[in-house]
């Protein structure tokens, strides 16, 4: 019988499981709620268990399985398979999280953090196309993301590579402050929150006729969802936002792939929703950023996978425990 891994995405609302061919194909998924009760010491527990019942339901052997691999925020030592930070989760102290799953499940385990995984994901059967230089980018609530050279994560020194959201974008002296104690960051222009604080700001200036911008002066509650349909119906100062929003991206892309030159640079998360006509704007912009070797070899292009790249890439994590099965 050909062996099968499992996938665990965690988040701080909701822990998305999957079992998976070698090939990385969904045969099955559920997800159970995330309990962060009592600095989230249910959370582990929960796993393990929900495997187990999952593994029962199915009467499916664990010889049947090569491991298990997770993604999860915070910060994540790959080698020792531990969590510390992860403060939505209620970590903030380190969490033996391999040991626990380990011994309660019975399998290999293996995990590395969430953005990681869905570049994993992303590379493998998503739009990366297995290629093994492959950067990920994820725009959603902040700005995440992956970079994977010659088939490999890159982790750094630090475990702090990859990090896309914090490079610097803008060195004007109204860039915005970013959480993490810099201005300018990617995240603070391009995440969903960041793209409508671009929208509050250029608001002021503008003179014309526009919904969005009505909705901002109201202060009414505007998206970046509501600012890019906004743009794509011919809402010209919603436009304007976008197009700020893509040059900032597109500076971003550029900068990596002039360093890199992955095959691809990938964009996915929730903002991503506005496929080829947020895709087409970036690829303005890094084409204006790169020099032509990089610009005739690295395609921009939008995720494939939706909410499944988390659990598809960390259950490739689990394929290091084969020996000759992989197929």
């Amino acid at each position: 019988m050909t062996k099968k891994i499992i996938g665990i995405d965690l988040g701080g609302t909701t822990i998305k499981f999957g079992i998976l061919t070698v090939a990385g194909e969904i045969q099955d998924k559920w997800a159970i709620e995330t309990n962060i009760i009592g600095s989230g010491k249910r959370i582990v527990p929960d796993i393990v268990a929900s495997i187990n019942h999952r593994l029962d339901l199915y009467q499916l052997d664990k010889s049947d399985f090569l491991g298990i691999g997770m993604g999860s925020p915070g910060s994540v030592d790959i080698n020792e398979n531990t969590v510390v930070g992860a403060y939505n989760l209620g970590w903030e102290t380190l969490q033996e999280v391999g040991k626990e799953v380990e011994a309660g499940v019975g399998l290999a385990f293996a995990i590395d953090n969430d953005a990681n995984v869905a570049a994993l994901g992303e590379r493998w059967v998503g739009a990366g196309e297995n290629n093994p230089d492959v950067i990920f980018m994820t725009l959603g609530t902040g700005v995440g993301g992956g970079i994977i050279a010659a088939g490999q994560l890159i982790h750094g020194v630090a475990g702090a590579a990859g990090e896309i959201g914090h490079v610097t974008v803008d060195t004007s002296a109204t860039a915005f402050e970013c959480t993490c104690g810099k201005k300018g960051c990617l995240e603070t222009v391009a995440s969903a929150t960041g793209i409508v604080r671009v929208a509050r700001q250029l608001a002021e200036k503008y003179e014309g006729d526009s919904a969005v911008k009505a909705a901002i002066d109201n202060g009414s509650a505007v998206t970046s969802k509501d600012i890019f349909m906004a743009a794509e119906n011919g809402d010209k100062f919603a436009d304007s936002v976008v197009e700020t929003v893509c040059q900032y991206l597109g500076l971003a892309s550029g900068n990596l792939a002039n360093t890199l030159n992955p095959d691809s640079i990938v964009i996915g998360g929730g903002v991503s929703a506005a496929g080829e006509f947020l895709r087409l704007r970036v690829e303005k912009y890094f084409n204006l950023y790169t020099f032509p070797q990089v610009r005739h070899s690295t395609k921009i292009k939008i995720a494939e996978l939706g909410n499944d790249a988390g659990i598809i890439g960390a259950a490739s994590l689990a394929l290091k425990f084969a020996e000759n099965e992989v197929a």
